[in-house]
């Protein structure tokens, strides 16, 4: 039983162990999708809640960012033609930005989320190789 035990957790290891390297692997790719996805989530941003365009709300509320390279990707959108830019691109609360790009943050979001990424990505190398390795013992 004591071998059985032991078997799994060896498993354990070894899926952690590969999910880290393909996720080392391919992060070039995670960007390129992720890129790729949020670009879709500002064409068919709409404000009526649904899920894609309350996620991009959140991050440019959050992170204080406009479009996914800068404020002007909103430009090619079916909403910006109809209402200008959400508000969730103002610099400060409470505006109407419309299409004033003044009233708009000017960085766009991906490379602050691909930051912040990388930033916490040691701290959560660090503690999945202690969980690994801590299994094991």
């Amino acid at each position: 039983m004591l071998k059985l035990y032991a078997m799994f957790l060896t498993l354990i290891f070894l899926v952690e162990l590969v999910a880290a390297i393909v996720g080392f692997v391919f992060r070039h790719e995670i960007k390129n999708s992720f890129k790729n996805n949020y670009e879709k989530a500002l064409k068919q941003y709409n404000s009526t809640g649904d899920y894609r365009s309350h996620a991009v709300d959140k991050i440019q509320n959050t992170l204080h960012c406009c479009g996914v390279t800068d404020y002007r990707d909103w430009t090619d959108t079916n909403y910006y033609s109809e209402k200008g830019f959400p508000k969730s691109c103002c610099k400060l609360e409470d505006c109407t930005p419309q299409r004033d790009a003044d009233k708009v943050n000017n960085e766009g979001c991906f490379i602050k989320v691909m930051t912040i990424i990388e930033s916490e990505m040691g701290v959560v190398a660090g503690i999945s190789f202690g969980v690994a390795c801590f299994q094991d013992i």
